[in-house]
């Protein structure tokens, strides 16, 4: 996850001055993810073995594959698997992150300890590998790549909301609320749980990112999404061969789109960041009078 902030922090200060830039890119996959099979040109998982390598052209504007289907075609339909998972494993991850993150902030220390300690276990793990690991022994499914990338993903959420309820926690307001003899559940409600969400929303734009990557790297090594389900990994994958040949196409174009949309929602996440972190009282939100 550092490498992945690390590489797009470059880019970002290019961006910067273009701030509508990633969002049209974020506006664009989404659209292709709705829209993307139906208004290609070519049913994007036929196969043609006549048409196989073709290169880009006139009748098939990013070529062919080796298995003679339309690259351009399997590329704007692809969007509707990775975006798909991403955006499902994601607010999976948020979900039970969020409730996972209260409770290690608010219970007593012996929960809260064993929570921590076990997303510290599951962080150590390397992420591919877990992932890999997980798809491999519930099976290589659609469904089974999205409950993985949730899985390791969430200690993420987790973290961040436990650390920033634990700041809030802290705070004039919410010592003033406790004194004031304010339900436990209205101060969680009130104060806490709206303070831990806004961070935790911003986060999720790159984690969408990184959820397509990972999508990608599974279906690349053969453990995610299968052909001829169009899926930016596997097009790579099965293009992968032929470069060495010079038949460049059908793994660039998908490898282009998959690089520029994980870009886009990974600047609009740390934008969003660097805007909340300029606010008067860091992220946080302003509370409500104590009652």
């Amino acid at each position: 996850m550092s490498g992945l902030i690390s590489m797009v922090r470059p880019v970002v200060g290019r961006v910067r001055g273009r701030p509508a830039l990633p969002l049209v890119i974020i506006g664009l996959s989404v659209a292709l993810a709705a829209f993307g099979p139906l208004i290609a040109p070519y049913d994007p998982e036929a196969t043609n073995p006549n048409d196989a390598l073709q290169p880009p052209g006139l009748k098939h504007w990013f070529g062919t594959d080796q298995l003679g289907m339309d690259v351009f075609s399997r590329v704007i339909a692809a969007p509707r698997v990775d975006l798909v998972i991403a955006l499902t494993a994601v607010a999976m991850s948020a979900i039970l992150g969020l409730a996972l993150g209260l409770l290690a902030a608010t219970a007593g220390r012996v929960t809260s300890g064993a929570i921590m300690r076990v997303a510290d276990i599951t962080q150590s793990l390397p992420v591919f590998i877990t992932s890999m690991a997980l798809v491999s022994f519930s099976g290589q499914n659609i469904r089974n790549v999205t409950l993985a990338l949730a899985l390791v993903i969430t200690p993420q959420f987790l973290r961040l909301v436990r650390d920033q309820a634990v700041l809030v926690k802290g705070q004039a307001y919410v010592e003033a609320a406790q004194v004031a003899r304010t339900p436990r559940l209205r101060i969680l409600l009130r104060h806490i749980l709206p303070n831990s969400i806004e961070p935790m929303m911003v986060h999720a734009s790159v984690m969408i990112g990184f959820a397509m990557l990972l999508t990608a790297g599974l279906s690349f090594i053969g453990a995610g999404v299968r052909v001829p389900t169009p899926e930016w990994g596997s097009m790579i994958a099965v293009g992968a061969p032929s470069m060495i040949t010079g038949q460049w196409w059908a793994s660039i174009f998908p490898g282009v789109a998959l690089a520029i949309t994980v870009l886009g929602w990974a600047v609009v996440g740390e934008a969003a960041g660097r805007r909340l972190e300029g606010g008067p009282v860091g992220i946080l939100i302003r509370p409500e009078p104590v009652r």
